[in-house]
């Protein structure tokens, strides 16, 4: 049974999340808090499996709720919050949520297919209670012997866990990064904008919401914007509207895919931790193409899903610790 505790200074958003955790017999509600410092104190009080936790709240923050739990227990805290505290949101992943939704997905566009993805992550962070990554580096897997060729392009997929993980590699590329990063992020419908406004401030490339007809170029990290799947060609880059896969959209087999065709050899796939197998199919392609495959090792993934299914096709070429993949990224464009 997962005992959850619902942060939220709303009574009707609490009731939409009792209603919704309550319809899974895996869940049971413990206790509801209406602010953050009771939040803090029904945490130590109660020793929740799972907490939720809603950014603006009186009396104490959710970001401020967060950092004061972190200090005292490892429950895993998912963020429940709304479009105009995206931004905060994102910043509550560093201070040590695992992952965050907005409050519009709990009402009637919830379709069967979020409403399983949605409970099947939350069990699964219920279950990595005081488990953070790894964060410094160890001798890497053995890697393949890679033959240096010009790179034009790197593509990386992410999901639960990603925004912290990006943070930190991102922060590791240079601002003179000598090709374009393209970037499916799996995020809440609407939090695009946010994320690449957050985002932008941890690392010296240009973040950018990607555009219809924009060319990529060096120094950018074009990031795919919610609800559309995110493809690169000869006219640059473009949407494609059609169905989730892996019950995404955006979907990083897509542009891993795409990325192969335009791009061939010249080409690196970067998975990084989260839930599920997207990626996985897409560096397979990368690799039939010629290009260079990486995968984040398990120990620094907060989720080792996405990394281990790439890894499964046997056809990564690496698979190194997330603070290891950045310098080996300017290596390999660089030669």
């Amino acid at each position: 049974m997962i005992k959850t505790l619902i942060v939220d200074d709303s009574p009707v958003v609490r009731s939409i999340l009792r209603d919704f955790l309550e319809s899974d017999r895996d869940f049971q509600i413990i206790g509801e808090a209406e602010n953050g410092k009771e939040g803090v104190e029904k945490a130590l009080a109660l020793n929740p499996c799972l907490i939720t936790m809603d950014i603006e709240m009186p009396v104490m923050n959710g970001l401020e709720a967060i950092a004061e739990i972190k200090k005292a227990m490892g429950t895993p805290i998912v963020v429940i919050s709304t479009h105009d505290t995206a931004k905060m949101a994102y910043e509550a992943t560093v201070k040590g949520a695992l992952e965050f939704y907005a409050k519009d997905i709990f009402t009637s566009r919830m379709t069967p297919a979020i409403r399983d993805t949605v409970l099947n992550t939350l069990k699964h962070i219920s279950g990595i209670t005081g488990r953070l990554p790894a964060e410094l580096s160890r001798p890497a897997a053995p890697a393949r012997a890679v033959e240096h060729r010009r790179i034009d392009v790197v593509v990386i997929a992410a999901s639960t866990g990603g925004p912290k993980a990006l943070s930190v590699f991102c922060a590791a590329l240079p601002a003179e990064f000598p090709v374009p990063v393209i970037l499916v992020q799996h995020n809440s419908s609407g939090f695009d904008k946010g994320f690449v406004q957050w985002l932008g401030g941890y690392t010296p490339l240009d973040v950018r919401l990607a555009q219809t007809g924009e060319m990529p170029e060096k120094g950018k990290l074009y990031v795919a914007p919610t609800d559309r799947h995110l493809r690169v060609g000869a006219e640059g880059l473009s949407f494609d509207d059609g169905e989730p896969e892996h019950n995404q959209k955006p979907a990083a087999d897509v542009l891993f895919r795409s990325a192969a065709r335009m791009y061939g050899g010249a080409v690196i796939s970067v998975v990084l931790t989260g839930m599920g197998a997207d990626g996985a199919e897409g560096t397979r392609r990368v690799k039939q193409a010629g290009g260079i495959t990486i995968a984040q090792d398990e120990e620094s993934s907060l989720i080792y899903g996405m990394p281990k299914a790439a890894v499964d096709t046997g056809c990564v070429d690496m698979e190194l610790p997330l603070d290891r993949i950045p310098s080996r990224l300017v290596a390999l464009t660089r030669a």
